[in-house]
């Protein structure tokens, strides 16, 4: 985020788009409830479901999946035409406006409105909100980013918000809402395979020099595989080993048999859980390691904040931190650790990463934590970002055109999926399963299909159903509900054989992340 939670108490227009924000986020979204019920926001909502924080939106786009870019670009095309943007902040700290009112002009209301499936006075009304905000702040999740179009999608909003002076200042922003608890934090710490700690690039000389330096050890200047490009490199024999710690791919990646196939031609995996899952079944050697209340270390959360964790209770049996287990096989690959304690990893991380060169456990301590970047041991911490300037100097209008999904309904296919999460089962239920309660209220998979749709289909609900997509089948309940639009179903993706059966392994070229929002799929009643 951009910004800190906060912040949103005083925002005068909030827009969600791709979140499901009271489910998936409930703290975040009861916060945004508030500034709309008490402080008298603005809210509009942009999803392809009318869900639970669309009931309080001035205005509610039921977009199809996989439209943001067109509506994006139309909202765009409605501020710049009626002089709603920022031209100060445009002037001053942007380039190549030009360039993004030569795409944008070609996205009409009407034109944004056909391709989103939506009525172009709603856009035009949520164009207007925005634009004529003070401070406005964005919030999106993985309904933007799980696209082959994702990078896109991200940059189109970040187009907006600076094109309305939306960036660095206070409860305004672009806040990507992560998808658990220490996202962040794994990534701050080098968790993507081109970049070591701190988002430095591996293929740069200086940095790779600092951390031999610090390492002991010559690096390689190339960067490594995404999780898609790992499951390609195992299928045709390149990759030959494979080590997953907290993931569970066998239910939370899409096209289940394509990564169930990449996973057995291995020669070797190894899986590091607190719990056996459908991913260590596969595992040559499986690692007990110790939950979160079983350990010290920090976490980082959406708002960069860090924060630390204190061990509460002993971890069972012989489980043990992640980052013993990992400094223990560093002792035996013939490299001497130094690695005594937690704040030995993190003193370490802080040393070579400059957004957490002023964190210490010492000054962890209090329970607040420290928001990055905190470049100095006397720095408070940065509450949020880009206040005067970019870091990379002026910000740069990135606009495209919209991208259509890799896969759209057809005569065989003909209804469109897609998926997300739900409140009371988190990721791939590797937790919550085992929680009765939580598996009292959400015991099972289902597909959410409109009445309509259920009345061509002659489904009722509670009906079984199978569905099939180009991927493969599943049978699930039909769950029928007028919160999704015609010819469009939901499924919630956690639970083993469902929705990541059938979803699309196509991914977007520049992240590499798979488009997990859209398939194309075809629904049958079971008698």
């Amino acid at each position: 985020m951009t910004n800190s939670i906060g912040e949103i108490d005083n925002s005068e227009v909030i827009f969600i788009t791709g979140s499901n924000t009271t489910e998936n986020h409930p703290v975040i979204g009861s916060r945004i409830r508030k500034a709309v019920r008490q402080n008298g926001a603005k809210l509009i909502v942009a999803d392809p479901r009318y869900i639970d924080i669309a009931k309080d939106a001035d205005v509610f786009l039921q977009i199809t999946p996989g439209t943001n870019i067109a509506l994006f670009n139309s909202m765009m095309n409605v501020i710049i035409e009626e002089n709603l943007y920022d031209k100060e902040f445009v002037e001053n700290r942007t380039k190549d406006f030009d360039e993004l009112v030569k795409v944008i002009s070609r996205y009409t209301p009407e034109v944004g409105a056909r391709i989103c499936g939506v009525e172009s006075e709603d856009i035009i009304k949520a164009a207007r909100l925005y634009g004529k905000a003070g401070v406005a702040s964005i919030f999106y999740a993985m309904g933007i980013t799980q696209h082959t179009s994702g990078t896109y999608n991200v940059m189109a909003i970040a187009n907006m918000a600076m094109l309305c002076g939306n960036v660095g200042i206070e409860s305004g922003g672009v806040n990507p809402l992560r998808g658990q608890s220490n996202v962040q934090g794994a990534c701050d710490i080098g968790g993507l395979p081109d970049v070591y700690p701190g988002y430095q690039k591996v293929n740069i000389y200086e940095n790779r020099y600092k951390f031999e330096k610090a390492w002991g050890v010559k690096l390689d200047d190339k960067a490594g595989l995404t999780l898609p490009k790992m499951m390609e490199s195992a299928l045709n024999g390149k990759l030959k080993m494979l080590y997953i710690f907290g993931e569970n791919p066998m239910v939370s990646d899409p096209d289940t048999k394509h990564i169930e196939k990449a996973l057995n031609e291995l020669e070797f995996i190894v899986s590091q859980d607190i719990f056996m899952t459908e991913t260590t079944e596969l595992a040559d050697v499986v690692l007990p390691a110790a939950c979160f209340a079983e350990k010290e270390g920090t976490f980082t959360n959406t708002e960069r904040r860090v924060q630390r964790v204190r061990k509460a209770v002993q971890a069972p049996g012989v489980a043990k931190p992640d980052w013993m287990i990992f400094a223990e096989l560093i002792d035996k690959f013939g490299y001497e650790s130094s690695y005594k304690t937690a704040s030995d990893v993190f003193d370490e991380l802080a040393s070579v990463t400059p957004q957490y060169a002023g964190i210490d456990y010492e000054r962890l301590s209090d329970n607040q934590g420290l928001q990055w970047p905190c470049p100095t041991k006397d720095h408070p911490g940065t509450k949020y970002l880009h206040k005067d300037k970019f870091a990379r100097g002026l910000g740069i209008f990135k606009p495209s055109e919209h991208i259509e999904a890799a896969e759209l309904p057809d005569e065989e296919y003909p209804l469109l999926m897609t998926t997300g999460r739900i409140l009371y089962q988190y990721h791939t239920r590797t937790m919550t399963k085992r929680v009765s309660g939580l598996d009292i209220m959400a015991p099972e998979s289902y597909v959410e299909i409109s009445p309509e749709t259920a009345e061509s289909l002659s489904v009722n609900d509670g009906d079984k159903v199978k569905i099939t997509s180009r991927r493969g089948v599943i049978e699930t309940k039909a769950k029928i509900t007028d919160i999704i639009e015609n010819e469009v179903v939901f499924m919630p993706f956690h639970y083993s054989n469902g929705a990541n059966v059938i979803t699309n392994s196509a991914i977007d070229p520049i992240s590499n992340i798979p488009e997990l929002k859209v398939s194309a799929v075809r629904i049958e009643k079971i008698d």
